[in-house]
């Protein structure tokens, strides 16, 4: 006869399950592990394996600011991200002296468009793989620019 304890355990294998699901999603998605057109077994592996370390830290982020947004941003983002996240998307009021991983999301996700109301939920996969997506872009373009012209 099944307990209340065994009952506590499949509803944790569900929510196991779901974040199996949304890792696959970013990985599939986000990522688009499947549009990949490489002749190689051995290049698959390795695009494979870069795609999943990269989805890993998008839910990774994604879950750390629903869990914990005040968190210092060190947490995921590196300095360089916060800085330009702090030069390109401007407060939408006095910033609090202490800024927190759930400002910077905010930040990044306004970045890809995000409107961030009040009522909003916080950013979610999509959002975050989006963004910063863009966010790399632009680090690479500094990166570039900093090569071509110096300094």
């Amino acid at each position: 006869m099944p307990s209340c304890l065994d009952a506590i355990e499949k509803l944790e294998w569900c929510v196991q399950r779901w974040k199996v699901e949304t890792f696959h999603k970013i990985l599939k998605s986000g990522c688009k592990a499947e549009e990949a057109k490489l002749r190689t077994a051995e290049r698959l592996v390795n695009l494979i394996a870069i795609l999943t370390i990269l989805s890993w830290r998008i839910f990774w982020i994604t879950m750390l600011n629903r869990t914990s947004p005040q968190a210092s941003p060190n947490e995921a983002l590196i300095e360089l991200d916060q800085y330009l996240l702090d030069e390109l998307v401007p407060n939408k009021k006095p910033a609090p002296p202490s800024l927190s991983l759930g400002h910077h999301i905010v930040k990044l996700a306004r970045l890809g468009g995000h409107l961030a109301r009040a009522h909003n939920p916080p950013p979610g996969n999509t959002v975050i793989w989006r963004c910063l997506s863009r966010l790399t872009d632009i680090e690479i373009g500094i990166m570039i620019g900093v090569q071509s012209v110096g300094n």
